[in-house]
C-alpha cells in the first residue's frame, strides 16, 4: 500500500483534494497544480468555488493570474464524494475559540464525518488545521478507523501545520520548510513523500502530537513576546520613553536579542487563538500554563488601552470620545494584506463606537466591511484627502499599510493617535504615540 502511494506521487499520477480553500488551502491547492498535481478543492462557500472554476482569485495577496494559471489542473466543489477521487486528502479548514475561549473543533469533526464515507485504502489523510496536540490521534484516528480502515496498514494519517504568512514576499508555500508528523512510521513516510513533492525541505517529526505541539510552540512565541513589548511599551509612555528607540537600539545586539514591535493588540488566525488550545488542553495534566495565559492577558487588552489613550489625547484637544468623528486606519489584522481575522482594529472600533463616538475607517486592502461573524459595520473605506482628513477629529492608525500617504495624514489630521510607530519621524505635536 505505502510502495503504490509514494509511487503515485513519485510520477504525479495522485490526486490531491484540499478541503477548506482560505488562506491556507488556496496556496497549497495553487502549489501541487503548479508542480503538475490534478487538485480537487472541497469548500463550502459556492462563492469561491465558482470563482476558483473560472480562473480567478478572492484573496487579495494571490493574483487570478496565478488561479488562471493552472485552471486546467484544479476543480472546486462543495460536494464531499469527490474526495473518493483523491489519493490524498488535506483538511485546511478553521480551528476557532468559542465563547468561552475553549477549542471548537466543530469543522475539523464535521469534515472529518463528511469524508468518512468516501475514505478508501490508499489514501492518505493530512490534518494542517492548528490543534492541541492529541487531536489527530484522539479524534481522527478513531473516526477513521470506525468505518474499518486501520492507520498505517490501510491509510496514512499526518499532521503537517500550515505556516502561511499572507502578504510575505519573502515565503512562499514552496520555501517555507514544512513539519510533519505521521501515525506510524509507515505514515511519516507517506507524509513525507507528499509533502516533499511540493516543498523545498519537509521536516520529518516522529510523531502528530510533536507535529501539533510545534505549531503551538511557534506561535506561543510569538505571542509571549508581543505581549513582553506591549508590556513594556505601556510601561515606556509611562516613563516618557519612546519605546521604538528602545527597540532599535537593543536590536544593534548581535546576539540573544530579536525585535519585537508593539502594537493595538494582535490579529490573525494564529497568535490570538493557538496559545489557548494548549492553555485548555493543559489542564487535562493539572498544569496552569500561567506564562501563555498572562500574555494573553496582555495582548487582548491593549485595544482597551488604545482607547483610553484615544480619550486621553481628545480630552487634551478639548473633546471628548462621544460625538466625535475617529477615522481608524487599516483594519486588516496585519500590514498590506486584506485578512481581517481577529483584528485588533474592530474590538477598538466597537469600543470607540460604544462610547459615542462615529467611526468610519479607511483601508485599502478592504473596500467594504464584509460579512462577519462577530462584527457588523455598515462602512466602506474611506478616501484620504486632505479636505476629509481635516474633518475628523481624531485619526488612529491600527494598521501601518503602506499605501497610506503618511505625509498627507500629518499635514491635514487634527490629532492622530499612532499604535505603530509609523509617525516616529514627524515632529508635529498632534501626533500621540500609543
Amino acid at each position: 500500500m505505502l510502495t503504490g502511494f509514494i509511487e503515485k506521487v513519485k510520477n504525479k499520477e495522485a490526486i490531491i483534494s484540499i478541503v477548506g480553500l482560505g488562506y491556507v488551502g488556496l496556496p497549497l491547492m495553487l502549489r501541487f497544480a503548479e508542480v503538475g498535481y490534478r487538485v480537487i478543492g472541497i469548500d463550502v462557500d459556492e462563492r469561491k468555488n465558482e470563482l476558483l472554476n473560472k480562473g480567478k482569485s478572492y484573496i487579495q495577496h494571490i493574483s487570478s493570474q496565478q488561479v488562471y494559471n493552472v485552471k486546467d489542473k484544479i476543480y472546486a466543489t462543495s460536494d464531499f464524494t469527490a474526495s473518493s477521487e483523491a489519493d490524498a486528502i488535506i483538511l485546511c479548514v478553521p480551528t476557532p475559540l468559542d465563547k468561552y475561549r475553549e477549542p471548537d473543533l466543530s469543522y475539523v469533526l464535521q469534515t472529518t464525518d463528511a469524508l468518512l464515507p468516501h475514505l478508501r485504502a490508499g489514501q492518505l489523510i493530512s490534518l494542517e488545521s492548528t490543534t492541541y496536540p492529541g487531536t489527530t490521534e484522539e479524534e481522527l484516528k478513531t473516526r477513521i478507523e470506525s468505518v474499518g480502515l486501520k492507520v498505517g496498514q490501510d491509510i496514512f494519517l499526518v499532521y503537517s501545520p500550515e505556516r502561511e504568512d499572507p502578504g510575505n514576499p519573502n515565503f512562499t508555500t514552496a520555501t517555507i520548510p514544512k513539519v510533519c508528523g505521521g501515525d506510524t512510521p509507515q505514515c511519516i513516510e507517506a507524509g513525507h513523500a507528499l509533502y516533499s513533492a511540493v516543498i523545498d525541505k519537509v521536516v520529518q517529526v516522529s510523531s502528530t502530537k510533536v507535529a501539533e505541539m510545534t505549531k503551538l510552540l511557534e506561535n506561543i512565541h510569538r505571542s509571549v513576546n508581543i505581549g513582553l513589548v506591549n508590556e513594556m511599551k505601556i510601561l515606556a509612555h509611562k516613563m516618557g520613553i519612546d519605546i521604538y528607540e528602545v527597540i532599535d537600539a537593543a536590536a544593534t545586539k548581535p546576539f540573544g536579542f530579536v525585535a519585537y514591535y508593539p502594537g493595538p493588540g494582535i490579529g490573525g488566525h494564529c497568535i490570538p487563538i493557538d496559545p489557548f488550545y494548549l492553555t485548555w488542553k493543559a489542564r487535562e495534566y493539572g498544569m496552569h500554563t500561567r506564562f501563555i495565559e498572562l500574555a494573553g492577558e496582555i495582548n487582548s487588552g491593549m485595544p482597551h488601552w488604545v482607547v483610553n489613550q484615544i480619550a486621553d489625547a481628545l480630552n487634551s484637544h478639548e473633546r471628548s470620545i462621544k460625538n466625535s468623528k475617529i477615522l481608524v486606519l487599516g483594519i486588516a489584522y496585519k500590514r498590506n494584506v486584506d485578512d481581517m481575522r481577529e483584528s485588533p482594529s474592530l474590538e477598538i472600533m466597537e469600543l470607540l463606537q460604544e462610547k459615542g463616538a462615529h467611526v468610519s475607517y479607511s483601508d485599502p486592502h478592504v473596500p467594504f466591511f464584509p460579512a462577519m461573524r462577530h462584527h457588523h459595520f455598515d462602512l466602506h473605506s474611506e478616501e484620504l484627502t486632505a479636505q476629509g482628513l481635516q474633518g475628523y477629529d481624531c485619526v488612529v492608525l491600527a494598521t501601518a499599510h503602506n499605501a497610506f500617504d503618511y505625509d498627507l495624514i500629518a499635514k491635514n489630521a487634527k490629532l492622530i493617535v499612532d499604535t505603530r510607530g509609523a509617525f516616529k519621524k514627524f515632529t508635529q505635536n498632534n501626533i500621540v504615540s500609543a
